[in-house]
């Protein structure tokens, strides 16, 4: 996967998650991030002209349907991956590292094997 696109992700994975508490701002997103301001500008500007973003006059952004699906689609993933490292042993952190390089790259295919294996797994857990 090019750079680009896993950056597309990773600022719509987010939105999505500053914007379950509320308005998000492009400040809010350089501080969650940790990058610069003049950075993140420039990234709003290219998801906005990519459709994945609308920004009111007052600055607040949002995700389009478009935005949504892919930030929703990644969030899962991550979700998923550090829950089941959690599940293996893998500290909180490390897993949230491991799961945010691993989400980006898997195909759709691999991903519902995995996520197939996982359910399976922790139904044959519930059982013991």
């Amino acid at each position: 996967m090019d750079k680009s696109h896993e950056s597309t992700e990773n600022y719509l994975e987010t939105i999505l998650m500053l914007s379950q508490n509320g308005n998000v701002r492009s400040v809010d997103i350089a501080n969650k991030m940790g990058y610069s301001k003049p950075s993140i500008s420039i990234a709003m500007k290219n998801l906005k002209t990519n459709g994945f973003i609308t920004i009111d006059t007052s600055g607040f952004i949002t995700l389009t349907d478009s935005g949504r699906e892919i930030a929703q689609r990644i969030y899962d993933r991550h979700t998923l991956i550090s829950c089941w490292l959690i599940d293996l042993g893998v500290d909180k952190e490390t897993a949230a590292q491991d799961a945010c390089k691993m989400e980006h790259g898997m195909s759709e295919k691999s991903f519902f094997a995995v996520q197939k294996h996982i359910e399976e797994w922790k139904k044959n857990m519930a059982k013991t």
